[in-house]
């Protein structure tokens, strides 16, 4: 579990295919503090696992399917990552409940300052916009964002230049994908309200 609140962005070192999975080595500082192996750490909002790690970073395995369902096949060494430790017990819940299991790919449509804040306008997957609730949360490459409007199955959210500097969003352009995570109350109440009997 997260909270969409990146801690630090880390740098692609290589994404390569390997016998069993991808294998995914990713330069990080803060990330690395008191990790041991098997830790989850949110990639992009993707829950890793640390497969192996070092004073410089971490490897991760990735599966062909997170690979193929994510933003994961257009990195490339030296991109920019979102990194977020799992969240612990005794810790802050900045942002809202993440899971770090992606709903989809979205596509940026607009992405433009607007006097000192940005506007980023995103399409999401076809008949998505269902999780889409104005004011609501959404986690978009694992940041924690509010839904500022929303239109069918596109939506947009306002950034503050804080954000832009914090995160991987700042390298991002209209018609990149950007990993997507639906609120997990929606998707919960969708459940059990198709699930109730009359």
């Amino acid at each position: 579990m997260f909270t969409g609140i990146v801690e630090e962005t880390g740098t692609v070192g290589s994404f390569t295919p390997e016998a069993g999975a991808w294998r995914l080595r990713i330069g990080a500082r803060t990330s690395l503090e008191d990790v041991a192996l098997g830790d989850s750490i949110a990639v992009n909002g993707c829950c890793l696992t640390v497969a192996a790690f070092d004073t410089e970073g971490f490897t991760f395995d990735v599966l062909e399917e997170t690979r193929r369902l994510t933003n994961f096949a257009a990195l490339s060494a030296g991109g920019a990552v979102n990194l977020e430790r799992s969240l612990r017990f005794d810790g802050k819940v900045g942002g809202h409940f993440v899971s770090g299991h992606i709903d989809g790919l979205g596509l940026i449509e607009e992405f433009a300052a607007r006097g000192k804040d940005y506007f980023l306008k995103v399409r999401a997957p076809a008949g998505s916009g269902r999780y889409l609730i104005h004011k609501g949360s959404i986690a978009i490459d694992g940041i924690s964002l509010t839904v500022a409007e929303v239109s069918g199955d596109v939506f947009a959210v306002w950034l503050i230049p804080h954000t832009l500097a914090a995160t991987n969003l700042r390298t991002k352009r209209v018609g990149d994908g950007v990993n997507l995570e639906f609120d997990l109350l929606g998707k919960y109440v969708e459940k059990l309200m198709a699930t109730r009997t009359p």
